[in-house]
């Protein structure tokens, strides 16, 4: 009987409608928990909602990726898929907002699963330069999403009831699952290895706890921040012992710290810094310090959207007559480039200018991430791919995780020392609305701590670029270009 082949086409298919489910979720329910929190109360529990989600994805982002390596692709693929849509089944039936944290929690590890192992399968499918191309398209979903998430919630949560902005996941997983199911066929070969539970287990746990502790500074005593800094050390530590001495380490220690995989993974960190930082408080200031409405926050943040897939088209081309390294590198020198113009917004800047260095930004990110993971996938075996994959976006992730904790801190110190004390919501909400003279002092300690807040993304920007520039050059295997 003939073994069944791949049929590429539709497995692209499948990993993009699989891509276009997780990205178009973080909009549209961002779009709709006004409405939940008001249904389901809870609204001290707000933030959770995200936060459980980003938790669990992020913890379990590597371990997907090295089972993926031992297990392949298909069979991880399609679990996290299906877990994914119990999540999200679950989100649609919760009745109360813990209830609905918990459920968030699932849907964060299915999320875990589908992203790098749709990336990872990309790299087994296509070559160096069709994978390229591939890139700027899944960017593209991205920047689709961003853009169709808010139209969509706004009228699940008008027409119908808000579960529905987590049921519509099902169809689209199912469909994608059916890609996978019938047209992505691995050659089978023996197991390479079994997962270290225990591992996968311990790096959970310090991740959580390293994400609790960035949480903590923003909203804890010195007390609990002491307690979880404590139990962040300790199972940091533990799972370096356990990956030191585990036969099937979840994390290989000497293949992260391979200079090229370390210095890309380095650059994404810092890239997951100014991108939070960018989306968290570009918005605030356009808004709240220039006086525009909304609508024009939201096109000069959007322009980073739309710079990305349009530099994640770009990048391929450009391989043959400059190389992948130097690609990646110009890509990153870009971010500084466009993080620059912030540094010089005032309250008087037209907001086309915001709108420009979103885009130097973007267009920076998207020419360099598409030229990162491409080159980490070309530099090691098949049975590395998915660790290697997941390892740059876990990093991207967490990078996250610590801008938003670092700049949050930066704008409150600002804040602090222009002698306001601790700003309210309510405050913030009536400055964001357009209350005026009441509002000046606020306003001008705004536009100082974010400033302040600008210098600092700068200077993690200017780290973006310092990091891509230690990527080594390297060759990919013979019947490939080389990664220069």
């Amino acid at each position: 009987m003939p073994a069944l082949t791949t049929h590429r086409t539709l497995v692209l298919a499948a990993v993009i409608a699989s891509n276009f489910m997780i990205a178009i979720e973080a909009t549209i329910v961002s779009t709709a928990m006004p409405q939940i929190a008001a249904q389901l109360g809870g609204l001290p529990l707000y933030s959770w909602v995200f936060a459980a989600f980003l938790l669990t994805q992020t913890a379990t982002t590597v371990v997907f990726g090295k089972l993926s390596d031992l297990k392949g692709r298909k069979v991880v693929m399609l679990s996290g898929i299906a877990i994914f849509l119990l999540g999200s089944l679950l989100c649609g039936f919760a009745w109360s907002m813990p209830a609905l944290i918990a459920f968030r929690l699932v849907q964060g590890v299915g999320a875990g699963a589908v992203q790098p192992v749709a990336m990872t399968i990309v790299g087994d499918l296509y070559s160096v330069h069709e994978r390229g191309k591939i890139q700027g398209w899944l960017a593209s979903v991205w920047a689709l999403s961003a853009v169709l998430g808010p139209l969509v919630g706004s009228l699940i949560v008008q027409r119908w009831s808000w579960a529905w902005i987590f049921w519509m996941n099902l169809p689209i997983g199912l469909a994608a699952s059916a890609g996978f199911w019938f047209y992505l066929h691995e050659n089978k070969s023996e197991a390479r290895g079994t997962i270290d539970h225990l591992s996968a287990g311990v790096f959970t746990i310090a991740i959580a706890a390293v994400m609790a502790l960035m949480t903590a500074f923003s909203s804890a005593d010195w007390t609990e921040i002491a307690i979880i800094g404590a139990i962040a050390v300790v199972a940091v530590a533990g799972f370096i012992v356990q990956e030191r001495r585990s036969p099937e380490p979840m994390i290989s220690l000497a293949l992260w710290g391979r200079r090229p995989i370390a210095a890309v993974n380095a650059s994404s960190l810092f890239s997951g810094m100014v991108m939070i930082g960018l989306t968290t408080f570009l918005p605030v200031f356009v808004q709240g310090v220039m006086g525009r409405p909304p609508l024009v926050a939201g096109f000069a943040l959007s322009a980073m959207v739309l710079g990305w897939p349009i530099g994640a088209t770009l990048s391929p081309r450009l391989w043959k007559r400059f190389g992948v390294r130097n690609v990646l590198r110009a890509g990153a020198a870009l971010v500084p480039i466009g993080a620059l113009v912030f540094v010089f917004l005032r309250a008087d800047t037209p907001p086309g200018a915001a709108g420009i260095g979103s885009a130097i930004v973007g267009l920076g990110m998207g020419l360099s991430s598409s030229a990162s993971i491409v080159l980490i996938q070309e530099i090691v075996d098949w049975s590395e791919r998915g660790s290697v994959t997941s390892a740059y976006l876990f990093a991207r992730t967490l990078g996250s995780t610590f801008g938003a904790t670092a700049f949050g801190a930066v704008l409150n110190f600002g804040l602090l020392h222009a002698g306001l004390g601790a700003v309210t919501s309510d405050q913030l909400r009536k400055l964001l609305d357009g209350g005026a003279a009441a509002n000046s002092v606020l306003k001008a300690a705004l536009d100082h701590s974010l400033q302040v807040t600008f210098v600092s993304m700068f200077l993690v920007a200017l780290l973006v670029a310092a990091t891509a520039a230690l990527v080594p050059k390297v060759k990919f295997a013979a019947r490939r270009a080389p990664a220069e």
